[in-house]
């Protein structure tokens, strides 16, 4: 049975150069740029670099294939951008660049980098006259031999009008173009295979437009595990998707939850009409390119196929895994009202992984109140509403390497309406080309946790990362206003915030709100992040009053407008800040006076001005690719130096850094180990080997040397500690990096043992200890870390 819907969501009428991880995306670019020129002599390629969400280092979601833009690929159709302005087709595109191709036999051909046995594209057709879409096919061309036709369709895409948005052609405001299709190749093709999308005909569409491919080497389909209850063969469901096996889907996942057995989805597609209603049962398919679900009532338009827990007014459900399947849904519409997301209800206690969700309103919206929810591993493409949303009192809850693309509304969110959202996280998430308001947001909620993401290329009303008491049911009165601790660590924001076209000025890549009630009592501290190339300004409050705010370690290089847009009071303290390549020579933009009380501390530059802009104009914005305006040349961007960039890591990078112990004893806690001072130490439990200490660099480092302390005082013996040095870029996969040896210590010399390493890249850095010679314990006054 279908739950009852939650309380209706309100309708939103108004939402809303380069690092050195920059430099290195674009000289990848370059070097691709020069590839496609060499091999393909007639072949036009773009002369604008943009730096890639998919080459940060450390940051975001880890994903299993490798993107190629359409405008970097052999092609002899036309480009199209860069150009950043709503309802323009490149708009939309990653990167605000694609290829067009009108005529038979215009191609973009992508030259495999990795092996791959199967492809995702991009792409816009135009839309009909109806509104409806229409359907066609591009070939898919194997070094020059053709391999398959592939169908393609713009009935997924296209709305008009303001929120929430209609198919009417003759309607205003035009957007979302761009769609997503999958195909294997059925077999895979070495690196170096040239794989090319081609017209054949432009008799069902007279324009394709292509933004970029994605390749990967998709494994075997996972097998049915020991003793799991497989919805064919032991309840009928039809693995062709003739017939609706929603009852027998149903009938199955009842079944494991009494018997208390997996439940099985062999390779196939299913046709699901309705809500799958899951509590204390593992879903499980063969790979999310094997199992696929799909569907929607042919006449109840307001249902479709989802996998949902119960709502929490009927208890709730728990102790739920669906992993390793796809669901792909049928949605070409937004009706707020209608439960036709991918994942719905609520699901404490549990787990997503490895789904694939696209073409349903919403991948996951989770409505509570419930607790410790995780997402992980999984894409969500091409919705028509939010990526993910923790709605209603949602807690202890994680999406974490994650992947969304193309979400018709904020990629991912949290929303405190009512009751609150307390300790939640999201974490190396990549969030690319919401089509409306934010990549990620969180209106209210306390003590929450956004670290090690990536957000890029914001259409329109929204900004990369936003922090609100905004929406309804966000007030200090139930509790749901921005409160506690806010967190928002090692982000990197690229060509992020956009005009908002009600307010008609643009909107910050990181903004504050405090439209329902000022922002205060709360910290929110924003730190070791990179606001890269923004469409107007880097940083905005408005609305309100938004206090509490401290920025530390922050880079801004490229805002197309100012450093700072003040439009409403406030407190901020600003550490280490830095700006370059701002468009305006006033950086700040301010008429609210002494409203908005800065802190300066030390360390910042290219932001700061006494007195700021007053205008009463906003300027036309200009957007920069390393400081020159409108990109750069392929051959010649460089990383202009500044405080946060890798000079400074000349010093010990472990200093301050966040860490942490196995174990610690009395008063000796592992901050000991990083705070500068050789007299304080580290010490754990003791006659308990083994043992560890872990570092967080704050983003991988090469590191090449670490120091290891113990207090010099001479009542310190000689002692030797056997120990190995690990690393990591996700706090969760370590690599050995030094293997287990003993060092002494000797006052006499210091007490001082150095480590050297081989230079490999991490994040994390773990020192594992299985002896101490001197003490039943491992003991360290200082870890450091250097790069030479």
């Amino acid at each position: 049975m279908t739950p009852p819907p939650p309380p209706p969501r309100s309708g939103r009428i108004l939402r809303r150069s380069l690092s050195a991880s920059l430099a290195l995306a674009l000289t990848a670019l370059a070097a691709a740029t020069s590839l496609v020129v060499a091999g393909a002599p007639p072949a036009a390629a773009a002369a604008v670099p943009a730096p890639s969400p998919l080459n940060v280092p450390g940051r975001g979601a880890t994903v299993p294939f490798k993107e190629q833009e359409a405008e970097y690929a052999a092609t002899n159709g036309t480009l199209i951008g860069p150009n950043r302005l709503y309802g323009s087709l490149p708009s939309e595109a990653s990167g605000r660049q694609a290829v067009t191709l009108d005529a038979v036999g215009e191609y973009v051909e992508f030259t495999l980098t990795a092996p791959a046995n199967a492809m995702t594209f991009r792409y816009s057709l135009p839309d009909n006259a109806a509104g409806t879409g229409r359907d066609a096919s591009i070939d898919v061309r194997v070094n020059g031999a053709q391999l398959k036709s592939v169908p393609v369709t713009s009935k997924y895409g296209w709305y008009y009008g303001g929120y929430p948005f209609n198919n009417n052609p003759g309607d205003t405001n035009p957007h979302h173009f761009y769609d997503e299709t999958r195909t294997m190749f059925g077999s895979t093709l070495a690196a170096g295979t040239k794989v090319r999308l081609q017209v054949s005909s432009t008799a069902q569409s007279p324009t394709f437009t292509i933004d970029l491919a994605d390749f990967e080497q998709v494994a075997a389909p996972i097998g049915k595990p020991s003793g799991a209850l497989d919805v064919v063969s032991d309840f009928g469901a039809d693995p062709s998707g003739a017939a609706d096996s929603t009852a027998k889907i149903q009938a199955a996942v009842d079944a494991g939850r009494t018997q208390g057995r997996e439940v099985y989805i062999p390779q196939g597609t299913f046709k699901v009409q309705d809500h799958i209603i899951v509590d204390k049962v593992t879903l499980r398919g063969a790979g999310p390119w094997y199992s696929v679900l799909t569907g929607r009532h042919p006449t109840e338009r307001h249902k479709a196929v989802g996998v949902y827990g119960k709502y929490a007014s009927q208890g709730g459900s728990s102790n739920v895994t669906l992993k390793d399947f796809a669901i792909i849904g049928d949605i070409r519409e937004r009706i707020d009202d209608d439960q036709v997301n991918a994942i719905g209800g609520s699901l404490s206690d549990s787990v997503v992984d490895n789904l694939w969700l696209q073409h349903t309103k919403c991948g996951a919206w989770l409505t509570g109140p419930m607790n410790n929810f995780t997402m992980k591993n999984t894409r969500i493409l091409d919705q028509t509403a939010d990526g993910v949303n923790f709605h209603y009192g949602v807690t202890n809850s994680t999406v974490t390497n994650t992947f969304v693309r193309n979400s018709g509304d904020d990629g991912l969110a949290m929303w405190a309406e009512n009751i609150p959202n307390v300790n939640n996280k999201f974490t190396f998430n990549t969030v690319i080309l919401p089509i409306l308001a934010n990549n990620i947001v969180t209106y209210g909620g306390k003590d929450i946790t956004i670290s090690d993401n990536v957000m890029a290329d914001t259409i329109t009303n929204g900004g990369g990362l936003h922090i609100a008491n905004r929406y309804p049911g966000v007030n200090s009165g139930r509790g749901t206003a921005v409160s506690g601790t806010h967190t928002a660590a090692r982000n990197t924001l690229i060509r992020t915030g956009n005009n908002d076209y009600n307010w008609k000025f643009g909107v910050g890549a990181v903004w504050f709100s405090g439209l329902n009630e000022p922002i205060q009592g709360a910290t929110v501290n924003v730190t070791d992040t990179e606001i890269l190339d923004s469409s107007y300004a880097a940083i905005h409050l408005i609305e309100g009053a938004s206090n509490g705010l401290n920025f530390n370690r922050v880079k801004i290089d490229g805002a197309g407008t100012y450093a700072l847009q003040i439009q409403s009071p406030g407190r901020a303290a600003f550490t280490d800040v830095v700006a370059t390549n701002v468009a305006q020579s006033n950086p700040i933009h301010n008429c609210v006076g002494a409203g908005f009380q800065i802190t300066r501390g030390s360390g910042n530059s290219g932001w700061y001005a006494d007195p700021p802009a007053c205008t009463g104009v906003w300027p036309d914005p200009v957007w920069t690719n390393g400081g020159v305006p409108g990109g750069g040349d392929p051959g010649g961007p460089t990383d202009p130096p500044g405080p946060t960039d890798p000079p400074e890591e000349t010093g010990n990078l472990a200093q301050g850094r966040a860490v942490t112990a196995s174990s610690h004893v009395d008063v000796y806690g592992a901050g000991n180990a990083v705070d500068g001072n050789p007299n304080t130490y580290w010490e754990s439990r003791n006659n308990a080997f083994p043992q560890s200490l872990t570092v967080d660099l704050g983003s991988a480092k090469a590191v090449k040397r670490v120091v290891l302390k113990l207090p010099p005082a001479a009542a310190w013996a000689t002692r030797t500690q056997t120990l190995s040095v690990l690393g990591s870029t996700d706090n969760s996969t370590y690599n050995t990096l030094k293997a287990s040896a003993g060092y002494t210590f000797n006052p006499s010399s210091g007490n001082t043992a150095t480590v050297t390493l081989s230079g490999t890249s991490a994040r994390y850095l773990r020192l594992a200890f299985t002896g101490n010679t001197g003490w039943p314990a491992a003991q360290l006054s200082e870890v450091e870390a250097y790069t030479s």
